[in-house]
């Protein structure tokens, strides 16, 4: 299955302590929530869970958006920030469009803000323009096969793969920003740390849906074993 909705909303955690749940059991029979009838159903004031002393596996939930990996999808998907090349270029997509998905929310949860925000100056939205430019500038431009293979990709490329700038006929296009870097971006590591997460982070942002690691190699990912050393 393909997510399409990997997000922080939809990652929780497993319960190992189950005392926290009888503590909750027992605390709602000497204290019983209050509660309204509305129509055909009654509605409770949500009570809390005790902290436990560990937390558990991270469990993703949610799948009401998830498709089969076995047929060809090409439409639009994702949130729009986590969105990948080939849903914004309009090319066939699969697993690897989840791993774009995954290395953009880890940076963001990592540094507390969107790696990429699609938030287009001329329109005050986001748009598929905007977050192309922030690809560029981040990542370099994408390589020519790619835009030569997206449906898309002639509204903002090229025959040669150059970016279609402003001008009198197209002046709501928008220009590239200046260059930047995943190194430049991050800004909570420095050293050894900096290098093993920035390598991890790249092997899934890449432009390439082919050249993404797999699940199953990035388990293995140095950025996640180095602390079980």
């Amino acid at each position: 299955m393909i997510n399409l909705d990997i997000k922080s909303d939809n990652i929780l955690h497993l319960i190992e302590d189950t005392s926290i749940l009888a503590a909750f059991e027992e605390a709602e029979i000497a204290q019983p929530s209050p509660r309204k009838k509305a129509m055909d159903r009654e509605i409770y004031i949500s009570r809390t869970l005790d902290m436990p002393e560990s937390i558990g596996e991270p469990v993703l939930c949610d799948f009401g958006n998830a498709v089969y990996g076995t047929k060809i999808n090409d439409d639009d998907a994702y949130p729009d920030v986590y969105r990948c090349p080939e849903v914004m270029l309009h090319l066939p997509w699969s697993y690897s469009a989840d791993i774009w998905n995954v290395g953009a929310m880890i940076w963001d949860i990592f540094e507390g803000k969107h790696l990429f925000s699609g938030q287009d100056p001329k329109r005050g939205r986001y748009t598929t323009r905007a977050h192309l430019t922030e690809l560029i500038s981040v990542l370099g431009p994408p390589p020519l096969e790619l835009i030569k293979r997206g449906e898309r990709s002639a509204e903002w490329f090229d025959g040669n793969g150059k970016w279609l700038e402003p001008d009198e006929n197209e002046p709501e296009r928008l220009p590239l920003l200046p260059t930047s870097s995943l190194e430049a971006a991050e800004e909570n590591l420095s050293g050894k740390d900096k290098e093993l997460f920035l390598s991890f982070i790249k092997s899934m942002l890449q432009w390439e849906p082919e050249k993404r690691k797999m699940a199953r190699d990035l388990l293995n990912d140095p950025w996640l074993t180095r602390s079980q050393v």
